[in-house]
């Protein structure tokens, strides 16, 4: 598949853009996993625990494999924990506190391979060079990993991480405005599975928010547009989350969720809506870019843009029955077609 130049392709700094990359899948284990990454671009195996691996140093930066459930992983918090001014006796009781507490997370990520899945966070990619990376989709493919359609019970997905072109607000609305009118439509192309549909993770925008958004009358300065945004999303589950970006864009704003642990800071659209779909050939990275780029392409368009952002507020402006009406027209046109 041929990549898809974005209208942009190069940050604030005249740097080439990034593209983070994070996929879900099942049927590899993390070490197994690791080691495909190793063979593909090189770098060295860091283990920091049986079920959470690095690869560093390869040609872009550092990938992390791991199972995606915070209970096969040694806590932290308790690993850092200093005893310094204990007895010698309390340091040895804290030692063995550890070691049970490592044990037993091993034991649990252990039990859970196959049931969670195991996750890929890419180090950011130049964007022209995604299709790269696509090799290890193939790879992986090709080693029995499963994506989103293998099973009722796999709600996998892809997410994309790209990094923005600017940080000042028309940018960022525009950006915004053009995905809540392509929003549909990207849920009709990648076909968003049904697991996914059901699971938080990866929720539409209010229809509200949409409405008060693409009215041209708003014209908010940075810091209302992430005050509504919040009031209006006080989630992480969004089709595309901002509030990675937020966070960076405002670093000691009050709202708990720009302060999750979950939530990093970074310059970047946090987009979360492709399936992971493995058992088609081909498929990968490349495939969702270019999708995303309908997006670049459309707020780039600012008099295309401003029509269609009309057009929507004056669709959902209609009295109601004049919509019904409508809906009912399209779906008895689509039925008569398919009968033919």
């Amino acid at each position: 598949m041929t990549l898809e130049a974005p209208p942009n392709g190069w940050n604030s700094k005249g740097e080439t853009r990034k593209i983070g990359v994070e996929i879900e899948f099942a049927g590899l284990p993390p070490r197994d996993t690791a080691l495909i990454v190793c063979e593909l671009f090189g770098g060295e195996l860091n283990v920091v625990s049986p079920h959470r691996l690095l690869v560093e140093g390869t040609r872009w930066g550092e990938f992390g494999i791991e199972l995606d459930t915070q209970y096969a992983h040694p806590d932290q918090a308790l690993l850092e924990e200093i005893h310094e001014q204990d007895s010698e006796w309390s340091r040895q009781q804290h030692q063995h506190r550890l070691e049970f507490h490592r044990k037993t997370r091993e034991l649990i990520g252990d039990m859970v391979t196959g049931l969670v899945p195991t996750e890929i966070v890419c180090p950011p990619v130049p964007w022209n060079e995604l299709d790269e990376l696509d090799t290890l989709f193939e790879a992986l493919r090709t080693h029995g990993a499963k994506g989103t359609d293998a099973s009722l019970l796999y709600g996998f997905g892809l997410h994309l991480n790209p990094e923005v072109e600017r940080e000042d607000v028309d940018y960022l609305l525009a950006m915004l405005r053009a995905y809540l009118l392509l929003a549909s439509w990207l849920r009709s192309e990648i076909k968003v599975d049904i697991t996914r549909e059901v699971l938080p993770h990866a929720n539409p925008f209010p229809k509200e928010y949409a409405l008060k958004v693409l009215n041209r009358q708003y014209t908010p300065d940075i810091d209302t547009l992430i005050d509504d945004y919040l009031y209006y999303n006080p989630t992480r589950n969004r089709e595309l989350d901002l509030l990675p970006l937020f966070a960076y864009l405002r670093p000691d704003h009050p709202h708990k969720l720009l302060h999750s642990e979950l939530t990093k800071p970074r310059p970047t659209f946090h987009y979360r809506l492709p399936n992971a779909q493995l058992s088609e050939p081909r498929w990968g990275a490349v495939t969702e870019w270019n999708r995303w780029v309908a997006v670049e392409r459309l707020a780039a368009s600012r008099e295309t843009l401003a029509a269609r952002c009309d057009h929507y507020i004056a669709q959902h402006n209609r009295p109601l029955i004049t919509r019904l009406a409508s809906r009912a027209k399209r779906w008895w046109s689509q039925r008569s077609s398919t009968k033919r």
